[in-house]
């Protein structure tokens, strides 16, 4: 069930900031919020770990 929970964030954060890149700033931009998705879904899907870098 984890591994299905963290695909399914990753893969919608990294979506949603390569489409917001594509229609702000192309190609490029999309690439860019893309990984800057994947790297924000992979925390979001793991909240201990946001809860232990907050404190």
């Amino acid at each position: 069930m984890k591994v299905l929970w963290t695909l399914s964030v990753v893969t919608a954060a990294t979506a949603v900031g390569a489409h917001y890149g594509w229609v702000g700033h192309g190609a490029v931009g999309a690439l860019a919020l893309g990984f800057v998705g994947l790297v924000a879904g992979y925390f979001l899907s793991r909240p201990s770990m946001i809860m232990q870098m907050l404190t």
